[in-house]
């Protein structure tokens, strides 16, 4: 099986997280995740995250050292090894290109949202502690 690694962006502005939800031509559509995307040969995790979060949403963040969460979960397409970091955004209004929506919404209504797999250990542990900006 095929291990995939992949990044995603805890954006959080004014007490509040951007969640994404993918679109409807991707595998786990309609989901909702944390933006971010793929590692390609060479990037940093953090380099990747602020590419990926440029292409996608048209956005600039700044990304915090330290991981906030990693987990591996198997699908049905590969092994998805997602690190998350928490980010501020810098400058931008996320834009759609390849999610069909986006959510501000508080730590504590995350769970109102049906997340893609990987995500969920995240979520719980930000519906959990105080993490701000």
């Amino acid at each position: 099986m095929k291990a995939i690694d992949v990044v995603g962006a805890i954006i959080i502005k004014n007490g509040m997280v951007l969640c994404a939800q993918r679109g409807e031509e991707r595998s786990l559509a309609h989901m909702w995740e944390f933006p971010g995307g793929k590692i390609e040969v060479g990037e940093t995790p953090h380099e990747a995250l602020i590419r990926e979060l440029r292409e996608e949403l048209r956005i600039e963040v700044d990304v915090q050292f330290e991981k906030f969460e990693v987990t591996s979960y198997q699908y049905d397409f590969g092994l998805v090894n997602l690190t998350t970091f928490v980010c501020s955004l810098k400058k931008g209004t996320p834009q759609l290109s390849e999610h069909s929506a986006v959510e501000w919404l508080k730590p504590v209504e995350l769970n109102s949202l049906q997340w893609a797999p990987a995500d969920i250990p995240a979520v719980e542990k930000l519906m959990k502690e105080k993490v701000s900006l």
